[in-house]
């Protein structure tokens, strides 16, 4: 998981975005379903929840504001973070994964000064959109570190490796 130290804007912006996807998706890593749902915190945060959240906000924030295809990724519009009676590890994973993917055209396609509007009618750039969703998606990195470091003591930024650094 290393990130370019030089390059275009958008490869280093999605270099980062990538990367904290990445931790995300590790700190599930070999977690059982239970493990996944169980609420860690007095609020209710669990990390199934996190990764359906981040779906939602990738989708929105990259997608919507945009005017990109929409496609139904079955988030209820009210919480997003909220499992459903339906939702699966799998199913949040593989919408976890479409929502990255149309994040990832959308970042390939639009200009970084093209302009969306929110849903509150406020004017974003899509340079601003993508800076926001590698820091929400950093902030709940730091929470699923905590909530996995609970669950079963494993701790770590990265993956292991025989990197020096």
């Amino acid at each position: 998981m290393t990130r370019p130290r030089t390059g275009g804007e958008k490869q280093i912006l999605t270099a980062f975005l990538d990367q904290q996807r990445d931790v995300v998706l590790w700190k599930l890593d070999g977690l059982t379903d239970d493990q996944l749902r169980e609420p860690m915190t007095t609020g209710g945060l669990y990390l199934l929840g996190l990764v359906k959240h981040l779906a939602g906000a990738e989708y929105y924030w990259l997608c919507e504001v945009f005017g990109r295809p929409a496609e139904d990724l079955g988030l209820a519009a009210s919480d997003h973070a909220q499992l459903e009676p339906g939702d699966t590890t799998d199913s949040v994973l593989s919408c976890y994964a479409r929502a990255r993917a149309a994040s990832d055209q959308a970042i390939s396609e639009v200009d970084l000064d093209c302009t969306g509007t929110t849903w509150l009618g406020d004017t974003v750039s899509f340079r601003w959109a993508i800076l926001h969703v590698i820091e929400e998606t950093t902030r709940h990195a730091g929470h699923a570190d905590f909530i996995r470091e609970h669950i079963d003591g494993a701790t770590g930024y990265l993956p292991p490796s025989n990197l020096p650094y």
